[in-house]
């Protein structure tokens, strides 16, 4: 990749267009120099407050990209951006054209369910969008337990209930992974917006824009959907952990039973196991 600067990074950000390939190439190069990071996010919010029109959302999708891409490398952007992050969606909200608060709403989305940021900078950027707040998403405590309360919840003397089981069984229904009406709307995207050598028909302006528009909708509707799939992920993973301390503890119970039933049973010795098995807790769900 070609060397930093912050000429080269202005050049860049004005060759910058709303589609997800120009955004993805940017956000690599920008995570490859993180250590500039601070750089970078003034550089970039400079640059974002002269931008015109729709490219200021453009803007906010390539922090987006860039926060969320760079958190296993390293916690150097999210920290970065956060001290700008609320000015730039006013700015955005503000200045940007119409239809800018649908998308930035959408980003704002994804962040709450990822838990991007504290409860805290989210409030307020939920405050910049929709006046007061906004019901949020499940926060990160609720999609990710932390290891002392789920530590409190297998113990052995409170364990899992089946009705807790039921109840999460019955959200995972209604799961991203089984919104077919979304997957439908994915599957039908058109054809331009996934294959890059149709681009050919764009034959005017007014057909360019119409495909960007089409481009833009497409790229955060996969990214919402990606943020449900990964919280989804998360709670089949709870499930799983859940799943196994309530088979614990039903086995637990049942040695205990076996226990109390063996000095008290008589009869012959063939006889024992199937004794058990009746006056015993099922050994399965």
């Amino acid at each position: 990749m070609s060397a930093f600067s912050e000429a080269a990074l202005e050049k860049k950000l004005s060759e910058l267009s709303n589609s997800q390939q120009s955004v993805q190439t940017l956000s690599l190069w920008l995570i490859h120099h993180r250590k500039h990071s601070k750089i970078i996010v003034g550089v970039w919010f400079k640059e974002l407050k002269k931008a015109q029109g729709s490219r200021k959302l453009t803007f906010l999708y390539l922090a987006n990209d860039v926060i969320q891409n760079s958190k296993k490398k390293g916690p150097e952007f999210t920290q970065d951006f956060a001290p700008v992050i609320v000015d730039a969606f006013k700015h955005v909200n503000r200045d940007g054209e119409e239809g800018c608060k649908k998308q930035l709403g959408r980003v704002l989305s994804i962040w709450q369910e990822r838990a991007v940021y504290e409860n805290n900078l989210l409030d307020q950027l939920s405050h910049v969008l929709y006046g007061e707040k906004k019901t949020k998403k499940r926060s990160y405590e609720e999609i990710h337990p932390d290891d002392e309360g789920f530590a409190s919840q297998s113990s052995p003397s409170d364990p899992p209930q089946t009705a807790e089981l039921i109840r999460a069984l019955q959200e995972l229904e209604n799961a991203a992974s089984s919104d077919s009406v979304l997957r439908q709307r994915i599957s039908s995207l058109p054809a331009e917006v996934q294959d890059t050598s149709l681009l050919h028909r764009i034959t005017d302006k007014e057909s360019g824009e119409r495909l960007s528009r089409l481009v833009e909708e497409a790229c955060m509707l996969l990214a919402d959907y990606s943020g449900r799939l990964a919280a989804e992920i998360d709670d089949r993973r709870q499930l799983m952990r859940t799943l196994t301390v309530f088979l614990q503890s039903q086995k637990d119970g049942l040695a205990q039973n076996e226990q109390k039933l063996e000095p008290s049973f008589t009869g012959n010795p063939e006889d024992k196991e199937s004794f058990i098995c009746v006056f015993s807790p099922p050994r399965h769900l």
